[in-house]
């Protein structure tokens, strides 16, 4: 990969192609580098060859692996050679209004500066491609009447986000002098997270940390993964406490100490012990009543409180079993600590009831 090159006035390269070369399929394109494109970055050749669409769209599209020359991901910064086979899939424009949703929302706590809420799970948080409706954002955008856009039109108020499948606490800003406060707490590691979890393995340890850099997985655009020493790894740490074991499935108490793109589902992986039902690190989406049994070694017998009528085919748990229990940090308004807590959810719950 070369060096970033000086983002000069294109014409000095001579004129573009205005039409694809070849189209591929449902919004991925191809292209072979002209001469006169020769030495220009990637991100400016597919600005001028792809009509419609702005050169921070196509820069953003091709950080997310959207660009290949000659079969292989590119970044922004690369260098475009004559000849060269470019493939590329168009980015999807977000409006740039959100659009109000009446989805009720279960708030934890409200003053006039932010906003906790209790998030459920198979929620997304922003709009983003195959989830344009029923966000987070769509529902605060209809119950709020103003709220921060220091993250953009698209994600009013937003200061941190979750996994759509995990559930639990999130806050949201009101204004922009707290989300900045707020961001700056995350940015310097003051703020307290605590999660719970179910894994599909057994934790030897009572307690540990997992210390080890996370960056983008090499081959799957939508995984993370253990990677050392390499341009998108960032340090990562995790710490978790053991709260009881089944067979081999442990429920724990994970608390992140950075911030990392799904840190805690790669964390976990990373040793074993996979969260239940995650789709990208168990190599599994759905739990059923025998399938649980199995993995614990015991009998299942429903309570009074859990009585069942269907069999062992039963889905008891269908989203990653990872919930955002607590977290703490310093009131931007009232400079006084606080914690939040968001109860576990009933899914998890159940799984917890059949295995004690």
């Amino acid at each position: 990969m070369n060096a970033t090159p000086d983002d000069g006035d294109a014409r000095q390269h001579g004129h573009l192609p205005s039409n694809p070369l070849e189209d591929t399929g449902e919004a991925v394109r191809s292209f072979v580098v002209p001469e006169t494109a020769d030495g220009i970055r990637i991100d400016l050749f597919l600005t001028q060859v792809c009509d419609g669409y702005s050169r921070s769209q196509i820069r953003l599209a091709v950080q997310n692996d959207g660009a290949e020359i000659d079969g292989r991901v590119v970044r922004p910064s690369f260098k475009v050679r004559a000849g060269q086979n470019v493939r590329f899939r168009l980015p999807v424009v977000v409006s740039d209004d959100t659009v109000p949703e009446n989805i009720p929302l279960d708030i934890l706590y409200e003053d006039d500066g932010m906003v906790v809420i209790n998030k459920p799970a198979g929620m997304v948080v922003h709009p983003a491609r195959g989830n344009w409706t029923g966000t987070l954002t769509s529902a605060l955008a209809f119950r709020f009447q103003s709220l921060s856009d220091v993250g953009g039109p698209t994600r009013p108020g937003i200061v941190h986000r979750l996994d759509r499948d995990t559930s639990g606490v999130i806050v949201v800003a009101k204004n922009n002098a707290v989300h900045l406060h707020l961001s700056a707490q995350w940015h310097d590691r003051k703020v307290q997270k605590t999660y719970l979890a179910l894994t599909a393995g057994r934790l030897d340890r009572d307690r540990d940390w997992i210390n080890a850099p996370i960056g983008r997985h090499p081959y799957q655009r939508d995984k993370q993964a253990i990677r050392e020493n390499h341009e998108t790894s960032k340090p990562a740490s995790t710490f978790y406490e053991v709260i009881s074991r089944h067979g081999r499935v442990t429920q724990v108490k994970v608390s992140p100490k950075t911030g990392r793109t799904h840190q805690i589902r790669v964390h976990l992986a990373h040793i074993g012990c996979p969260i239940l039902c995650d789709r990208l690190y168990a190599g599994h989406s759905v739990l059923t009543r025998a399938g649980l049994a199995r993995a614990s070694g015991e009998t299942l017998v429903a309570s009074e409180e859990d009585s069942l009528d269907g069999g062992c085919d039963e889905v008891i748990l269908d989203r990653q079993a990872l919930h955002a229990h607590q977290l703490t940090l310093v009131n931007p308004q009232t400079q006084k600590e606080m914690t939040f807590t968001a109860p576990l959810p009933a899914d998890m719950g159940r799984v917890i009831n059949l295995l004690t």
